[in-house]
């Protein structure tokens, strides 16, 4: 407490000695901090100061939501290089423009520190870890430089960073919230709406994302080379455009999807070449697949995804797949369809007949793209009509339910946190670019 009283009394004649004529961006904080010591708590008076900001010490800096710092328009409004620090209650703005030194509202090259509670607007990049391990970035509300979109900065940026607890965020209008080689982070009940990508993992394993929004991105999740990661009681709605999709996956395996809502998409969950692993699975259970344009999308035929227990409602096309082949190679059971035109005669909820879906060599919107625009209108709902009627070759069966459930109430019961102790792992041993090796011949 007297450390800290004096840090407010160098404060206040710091303010007096400044004269009435001065701006309040003009308020030394960084000589605050540079004479603070390890786990001072820093409560500066309200006002707004000048960035950037440099923090190379286990303080805490709490703004209690009156404090403001303008960076300027040059560099990142604070660059927190220590372990140990917590930044809240503050409001972030104006960083510089440039992706080469990755300008944001807060850098962090450093472990276990506490981010939260804080505005940060008018940034290129949000919150930037780089290999930073064991942060909390919690209740942060993140908007963006008003750029187009493809050349603004992520809202949160994960870069080789493991054990980081991504919660309670709100981001509205960045590009996106990446995890770049990075493993066992949970991402859990933030709101994304309004940007590229909502959550984009690359190269990145043993991740959970649970219980987020994602809404109105032109992309919900992908995951691009990312194994086991488990996605679940996520909510992702209106993904649209020509190339929208609520889950996307290029070459990831081992991947669970469950007890999702995947909504109003172009593509509710779209699939290219995975699982790519040999001898792996992803598991696609009890997820609500409804009212997309196409509820499962195939790049080609391929194999090893489980898709059962799933609600498939009000959708154009409940699956599909890009080339003229098939997804009979895939394992689906008991999923609900609502366009399933047969009986239960015994009662045991479970139709009396498989429930087929069957490709025709005549797909005019798929081999015409600008044809889509008319899915669902009469014309082309006549022609399908003709088609099924009367093909001119033998169509292909796509997939066949051999159980199709009759109502959509979901049969197994969600579980908490699947998976929770694998991904929680340390991670000391998840080296893509084998780093550790390289510093070892070095030494």
């Amino acid at each position: 407490m007297i450390r800290q009283a004096a840090i407010f009394l160098l404060i206040a004649i710091a303010i007096l000695a400044a004269g009435p004529v001065l701006a309040a961006e003009t308020l030394p904080l960084q000589k605050i901090i540079d004479e603070a010591q390890k786990g001072d708590i820093i409560t500066p008076p309200p006002g707004t100061y000048k960035g950037p900001i440099f923090i190379d010490k286990p303080i805490t800096l709490d703004g209690q939501g009156k404090v403001t710092i303008n960076a300027g328009g040059k560099g990142s409004v604070i660059v927190l290089e220590t372990d140990g620090a917590t930044i809240r209650n503050m409001t972030l703005l104006n960083s510089g423009d440039q992706h080469n030194d990755l300008d944001a509202g807060i850098q962090v090259r450093g472990d276990n520190n506490v981010i939260k509670d804080n505005v940060i607007d008018d940034t290129l990049f949000g919150i930037e870890l780089q290999q930073s391990s064991g942060n909390i970035v919690r209740r942060n509300k993140i908007g963006s430089k008003d750029f187009h979109l493809g050349v603004r900065g992520d809202a949160i940026r994960l870069w080789y960073s493991m054990r980081n607890r991504i919660t309670e965020n709100v981001i509205v209008g960045s590009r996106d919230l990446v995890i770049w080689y990075s493993a066992h982070n949970e991402i859990k009940n933030n709101k994304i709406s309004k940007g590229r990508y909502g959550l984009h993992f690359m190269y990145a394993k043993y991740n959970l994302v649970e219980g987020n929004t994602i809404e109105g991105n032109s992309v919900g999740v992908f995951l691009m080379y990312s194994d086991d990661v488990v996605l679940t009681k996520n909510r992702i709605t209106h993904a649209l455009g020509a190339t929208g999709m609520g889950i996307g996956m290029k070459e990831s395996s081992n991947v669970d999807i469950t007890d999702n809502q995947i909504l109003y998409a172009a593509t509710g969950i779209y699939l290219d070449v995975s699982p790519f692993q040999p001898d792996t699975t992803n598991r696609i259970y009890r997820n609500s697949i409804a009212f997309n344009n196409i509820g499962i999308m195939f790049l080609n035929d391929w194999i090893g995804n489980d898709i059962k227990d799933n609600r498939f409602e009000n959708n154009i096309h409940q699956v599909s797949v890009a080339a003229f082949a098939s997804a009979k190679r895939n394992i689906w059971e008991s999923n609900y369809w609502d366009d399933y035109e047969g009986f239960d005669r015994d009662q045991d909820n479970v139709g009396d007949y498989p429930y087929d879906v069957r490709v025709f060599a005549d797909r005019l919107w798929m081999d015409v793209p600008h044809a889509a625009y008319f899915k669902g209108s009469p014309v082309l709902t006549t022609l399908d009509f003709l088609e099924r009627l009367a093909p001119f070759t033998e169509p292909i069966l796509m997939l066949r339910d051999a159980q199709p459930k009759m109502d959509s109430a979901f049969i197994s019961k969600p579980k908490n946190d699947p998976r929770r102790g694998e991904l929680r792992g340390l991670g000391e041993d998840f080296d893509p670019f084998g780093l550790k090796e390289r510093l070892k011949n070095r030494k």
